[in-house]
C-alpha cells in the first residue's frame, strides 16, 4: 500500500532530509584520496549520531557500515573496509539515509577524488542531469512510468545505459515502501503520483552496458563488464504544485 504522508509527518521528513543532506555535504568536504571507506563511513556515523539521527543502513538487513561506499565500477551497496582506499581519481559513490523522530531521509551523489577523467565527470553531470529530468515529470496525476522514461531516454541519448536489476521506491517510516520507482518506463504506466507520496528517485548509471552482479560478500554490486557507474538520488514528496525534494540543505 502507498503511503500518503499528512503535514506533520511531511515536516519529520524535511528535518530527516535536512540531516541526510548536510551529511553528504560534509562528506564530500572531507573526503579525499589515502583515506579508507570506513574512515569516512565513521566520521558518517558520528555526524549522524550528533545530530540526534540513527543512521538508517547500519543493520539494515544486516548490513554492517552507515553508509554505502562505492567506487568506480561498484554500483551501489559497497561496504565500508579499512582495506578499501579511496584513489586520486576514483568515482565515489556515497549512499546514506538518515532517521529522526520516525522518518527516513535517503540520498546518495558521486563524488570525483581529485582530477577525473573527462568521462568520469560527464557520467556524473548525465545522471544528475537525468534526475533532473524524473522531477521535471514528478507532477501529480502523472505516473511512475513517466519519471523512468525521463530517465532512460536522457541517459540513453548520452551513450549510456540505466541499472534495471535495482530501483528507486518509496520512503517515510520505512526505508523501502511501496512503490517502486525504475530508471526505466513507459508513459503513463505505472502507480499514480499524488499529493503527499513520498518517494527515493535515484538514477544508477553505467558508461557500458547495464548488467551487474552482486560480489561474494553478498551486497556490493558491480557492472558485469567493469565500467564505471554514478548514481545519485534524492527523497522528493509529490504536491499540488510540483515536487519537493526533501533531502536539501
Amino acid at each position: 500500500m502507498i503511503s500518503l504522508k499528512n503535514p506533520e509527518q511531511l515536516q519529520r521528513m524535511r528535518d530527516a532530509g535536512r540531516i541526510t543532506a548536510e551529511v553528504l555535504c560534509y562528506a564530500e568536504q572531507i573526503l579525499h584520496a589515502g583515506m579508507s571507506t570506513l574512515e569516512l563511513d565513521r566520521h558518517i556515523h558520528h555526524y549522524l549520531t550528533q545530530q540526534h539521527a540513527t543512521p538508517t543502513f547500519l543493520g539494515y538487513g544486516g548490513f554492517p557500515g552507515s553508509a554505502c561506499i562505492s567506487i568506480n565500477d561498484e554500483v551501489i551497496h559497497g561496504i565500508p573496509s579499512s582495506t578499501r582506499v579511496i584513489r586520486e581519481g576514483d568515482l565515489v559513490k556515497i549512499d546514506v539515509g538518515a532517521c529522526y523522530r520516525g522518518y527516513n531521509g535517503d540520498s546518495a551523489r558521486t563524488f570525483g577524488v581529485g582530477r577525473i577523467t573527462e568521462e568520469a565527470q560527464h557520467l556524473i553531470d548525465v545522471t544528475r542531469e537525468s534526475f533532473d529530468r524524473a522531477m521535471a515529470v514528478a507532477l501529480s496525476g502523472n505516473r511512475v512510468g513517466d519519471i523512468g522514461h525521463a530517465v532512460e531516454e536522457h541517459v540513453k541519448a548520452a551513450g549510456y545505459t540505466v541499472v534495471r536489476q535495482y530501483v528507486g521506491h518509496g520512503v517515510g517510516a520505512e526505508l523501502h515502501e511501496e512503490p517502486e520507482i525504475p530508471n526505466y518506463g513507459t508513459p503513463g504506466r505505472g502507480a499514480r503520483l499524488l499529493p503527499g507520496m513520498t518517494i527515493a528517485v535515484e538514477p544508477m548509471v553505467n558508461v557500458g552496458r547495464p548488467e551487474v552482479r552482486v560480489l561474494s560478500n553478498g551486497w556490493t554490486v558491480v557492472t558485469q563488464d567493469g565500467s564505471l557507474s554514478a548514481h545519485y538520488e534524492n527523497s522528493i514528496v509529490i504536491t499540488e504544485n510540483g515536487p519537493e525534494i526533501l533531502t536539501k540543505v
